[in-house]
């Protein structure tokens, strides 16, 4: 396949990254700060703080059309339209980019904020009492919940390459072995390493009771975690 050249981009990555020039058919290739990758925005330094604030802008350009179009919001009809139109903008792909700076979180939660604001009849004062009595959990939250489930699918699925299961140094059954899957610690020195995917799961993860960690598919898994949160109110 020919490729052109003026459509290829360099993505230089790193600190200390030298920022070689390349060239393909004897013309250099062009640089950029950020690409879009498969619907997320990577940046030179690959943190989330772009991808937060476009997902955020998508999700608020459907949230105001919904705002003009739908004068009297009742809590039921609004939030089926809230939860199948804007709510997918602010998660798409979530466990490739979860945000860890507070702006980057309250940018992505002050979308579902406004749309909570905008049901009528509610009797909560503040944000999280009218999420309450909507039933809805803060973006935060779901997306730890995502993460758990992304973890279970590929641990379920033969395991993942990027995660090393927690044992015994004489060799001897590892937890994963009873079936309690068990995800060993990695050492991550800088935040950007320790908020990645593979490794902010490991406490959470850990944490969970075997019972749910031990799920044999999807759907018990989330009705397990589901039945976990509850019981420890955690929201």
């Amino acid at each position: 396949m020919a490729f052109n050249v003026k459509k290829c981009k360099i993505l230089h990555v790193g600190r200390n990254n030298p920022e070689f020039d390349y060239f393909m058919n004897g013309e250099k290739v062009g640089t950029t700060e950020v690409e879009r990758d498969v619907g997320v925005m990577v940046t030179k330094n690959l943190k989330p703080a772009d991808q937060c604030e476009a997902a955020a802008g998508r999700a608020m350009c459907v949230l105001n059309q919904l705002k003009r179009n739908f004068h009297y919001r009742d809590r039921f009809t609004f939030i089926r339209l809230y939860k199948q139109y804007v709510r997918p903008h602010l998660e798409f792909s979530v466990p490739a980019w979860s945000p860890w700076l507070k702006g980057d979180i309250d940018r992505l939660e002050s979308v579902q904020e406004k749309a909570v604001k905008m049901v009528a009849g509610l009797k909560g004062t503040n944000y999280s009492e009218k999420c309450s009595e909507l039933g809805l959990e803060t973006l935060e939250s779901r997306r730890r919940d995502q993460d758990m489930a992304l973890v279970h699918k590929l641990l379920i699925e033969g395991g993942s390459d990027m995660f090393t299961m927690a044992g015994n140094r004489d060799g001897a059954r590892t937890r994963q072995a009873a079936g309690l899957r068990t995800i060993a610690g990695q050492h991550a020195r800088t935040d950007l390493r320790k908020n990645s995917f593979a490794v902010r799961v490991v406490d959470s993860w850990n944490g969970l009771p075997d019972s749910v960690r031990g799920a044999d598919n999807k759907e018990n898994f989330r009705r397990g975690l589901k039945a976990w949160r509850k019981s420890q109110n955690v929201s």
